[in-house]
């Protein structure tokens, strides 16, 4: 206790994870750039739902619209920044942190995506750390109102995985770990490197998929053709990190080499891929949108030039090919500039080697 705390960023991650540090007595200020989310969060404060099990709660929390984060200047130091904007946007939220931080003051992305090297272009790498939040299913489906669409992942699943970029355990990890684990199950990581790579796969499978079929995750899951799609799109991504040399996690609750493995036509891999994902299914509603299915739904860019797009440009470097990839993010840009729609037969009449 005691330490000032910023999100910047009180989306569905940002508002989830902060709304339960400050009922557990956190000090904590949201900034935000949404001016109806802002001005509702300052009337009624911050209301937090779950789908499956977890009763509902409010709470009162102090929030900033970026245009009055100016006032941080008046204030003591922020002793730690949580940035939680959308990966395009990483660059600008952190500078607009940075000058209110303390000297020994520190920024975490629990952001999707891999942006710390962003964020340590703004206050260098001894001032960066990460936090991956995996399978955490939230979504901001109206002001000042946080939904989870699944209930917590508990000891059956680590949600948050918080790490330093040079895999050393220390005390300001540590203090991640213990900030988001209010919210639900944490643990410090060795292998941030390893764990973000692993979640970027499970976002690859699911993401883009969304956005360009306009389905959720249930129906996706049950559509023959979309699943086989949704392994080979995961299999490409963990042939470019392991190319890289990342120590890979689960993924879906899955050994990395079985989905890749199903992605590239193994009969054994893919029955295993599609009974875990089946069996997962039963924990998370079946109209969950993951997040760019969500900024579809809202007129919204999505981050697909830092999912599947960087799955691709990283592919290249390294003579790999990600077809599945390249083809989805080109539909997804497509559907996001409003010259398709979202359509299941996008991916279904796909002809592809």
């Amino acid at each position: 206790m005691g330490r000032k705390i910023a999100i910047v960023g009180a989306g569905a991650v940002g508002g989830y994870v902060g709304a339960h540090m400050v009922q557990a007595g956190e000090d904590v200020t949201f900034i935000d750039p949404w001016p109806e989310h802002v001005e509702h969060m300052r009337k009624y404060g911050l209301r937090v739902t779950h789908a499956m099990d977890v009763a509902e709660f409010s709470v009162p929390v102090r929030t900033l619209h970026i245009t009055d984060a100016q006032q941080l200047a008046k204030e003591k130091p922020v002793d730690i920044a949580f940035v939680c904007m959308k990966s395009y946007d990483t660059a600008w939220a952190t500078m607009l942190i940075e000058q209110y931080l303390a000297p020994d003051g520190y920024v975490v992305s629990l952001q999707n995506c891999m942006n710390e090297e962003t964020i340590a272009g703004v206050v260098g790498w001894g001032k960066t750390l990460g936090c991956i939040a995996s399978s955490i299913t939230v979504n901001l489906p109206e002001p000042g109102h946080i939904h989870r669409g699944a209930g917590k992942g508990g000891a059956a699943h680590t949600v948050f995985r918080a790490g330093e970029v040079h895999g050393r355990i220390t005390p300001r990890a540590e203090e991640v770990c213990r900030l988001v684990g209010y919210s639900d199950s944490a643990k410090v990581t060795e292998n941030l490197w390893g764990e973000r790579w692993s979640k970027l796969v499970a976002n690859v499978m699911g993401n883009g998929l969304c956005a360009c079929t306009g389905l959720p995750g249930g129906e996706i899951l049950q559509s023959d053709p979309l699943r086989r799609f949704s392994t080979r799109l995961g299999s490409e991504a963990i042939r470019v990190g392991q190319a890289r040399g990342y120590r890979l996690e689960e993924i879906l609750h899955l050994p990395p080499e079985t989905i890749a493995r199903a992605g590239e036509g193994d009969e054994e891999a893919m029955r295993v891929c599609d009974e875990q994902r089946f069996k997962d299914s039963k924990r998370t509603s079946a109209q969950q949108r993951p997040s760019m299915g969500q900024d579809v739904q809202k007129g919204r860019r999505t981050e697909i030039e830092f999912l599947n797009g960087f799955v691709v440009r990283e592919g290249e470097k390294l003579g790999l090919s990600c077809a599945a990839n390249a083809v989805l993010t080109d539909i997804v840009k497509r559907v996001e500039c409003g010259e398709l729609r979202p359509d299941p037969r996008h991916i279904t009449e796909l002809r592809m080697n």
